[in-house]
């Protein structure tokens, strides 16, 4: 599949929003751990995407999607959360990293990630940080573009089962990606 990976502004991405509530309902649907419980509801994913294009208009958040070459079709999306405060500056979050059931499994998160990475070095944000649910597959691709675990924090959060489960947390120093590469 030709895959195309964009960056979009926040009036790009409020103009697909119906593509990017579908991609959220259908990552809640199968059992994600993206923050949010099914079913998931029209006004509670209409919030969380307004909360995330205001983000995107005040500076600190970008959004990348993954879509079908040529088409709006969106096959995934990840978002690059940028610390704010004076002493965080080199930091970001890798947050909702999301890859429709159709497309899994054909390394569209890998370039979405490595999208991300690009941008991140390019803005000087040398830490990368984030959280997944404990034991899902998505770790395997974290580890595999290496991102370091630095451990498992237990009853995090509810999952889709209704029971608490442990999140495990990583981090990434790009950093350390341009001192090898010298």
């Amino acid at each position: 599949m030709d895959v195309t990976i964009a960056s979009l502004s926040a009036a790009e991405a409020r103009a697909l929003f119906p593509q990017l509530f579908a991609l959220l309902h259908d990552a809640v649907d199968s059992g994600a751990s993206v923050g949010f419980l099914p079913p998931l509801s029209a006004a509670e994913a209409q919030h969380y995407w307004q909360s995330v294009f205001e983000a995107m208009e005040a500076g600190h958040r970008l959004l990348f999607v993954a879509s079908q070459s040529g088409t709006t079709d969106l096959l995934g999306t990840v978002q690059l959360d940028l610390a704010t405060r004076p002493n965080s500056l080199l930091r970001a979050e890798v947050s909702k990293l999301l890859v429709h059931r159709r497309a899994r499994r054909q390394g569209i998160g890998r370039q979405l990630l490595q999208a991300l990475e690009v941008e991140a070095r390019q803005l000087n944000r040398t830490t990368l940080i984030l959280d997944t649910r404990h034991g899902d597959g998505a770790e395997q691709l974290y580890q595999s573009m290496g991102y370091h675990f630095v451990g498992a924090i237990p009853a995090y959060f509810i999952n889709h089962d209704g029971q608490p489960h442990a999140t495990a947390v990583y981090y990434k120093l790009l950093a350390d990606e341009l001192a090898e590469t010298k």
